[in-house]
């Protein structure tokens, strides 16, 4: 299953739709580095975050969400309080092919600071804006900042096609716009 190169991503992201909109050089002057690189591509973060708080006492049930557990800001900066996490999305819009499956890696810079990343895996003909979780591991308080580069997916391509796909499946998370909060 190989990693697949910079030149596969541009051209599946130009001439199939796969990442919109699609920046196809790395930018890193003054921001925190963002699109393509050798063997990846490095999203943004949107400016909508979901910072989970327990202001209201609620238990944290992925079967039963309340949406109580969090509250949203539209910012430029987003401050995660200590030991705390935040949902986010990423600006581009993916759009998976049949035989690949997506890992997502967090930044080096954001790493470095306590703060980690985790995105699952974008499954073959999975498509949608990605729901990042975002933690802050730190005892400070911790900024991520919007329409910066927040987490790097790298594309893995299988000898074959799945015989199933997620949009086999009717994945409840296809074609998700925003922070998707948990479903059953």
């Amino acid at each position: 299953m190989p990693v697949m190169p910079d030149s596969w991503i541009r051209r599946m992201a130009t001439g199939h739709g796969m990442i919109e909109p699609f920046v196809e050089t790395q930018k890193r002057t003054g921001v925190i580095s963002y699109g393509l690189s050798s063997y990846g591509y490095d999203a943004r973060v949107a400016s909508e975050f979901k910072i989970f708080t327990d202001v209201d006492s609620v238990t944290v049930d992925p079967k039963d969400f309340d949406e109580q557990s969090f509250v949203t800001r539209n910012v430029p900066v987003c401050i995660i309080p200590p030991n705390s996490f935040a949902l986010a999305h990423t600006i581009e819009y993916f759009r998976i092919p049949r035989d690949v499956l997506v890992i997502c890696l967090g930044k080096s810079t954001y790493a470095r600071c306590g703060i980690i990343v985790n995105v699952t895996p974008l499954e073959p003909e999975w498509e949608g804006q990605v729901t990042i979780e975002i933690s802050n591991t730190t005892p400070l308080p911790a900024k991520i900042y919007a329409n910066e580069g927040i987490c790097q997916f790298l594309f893995l391509q299988g000898a074959s096609p799945c015989e199933i796909s997620y949009a086999d499946k009717a994945g409840k998370y296809m074609g998700q716009r925003g922070v998707a909060t948990p479903r059953m």
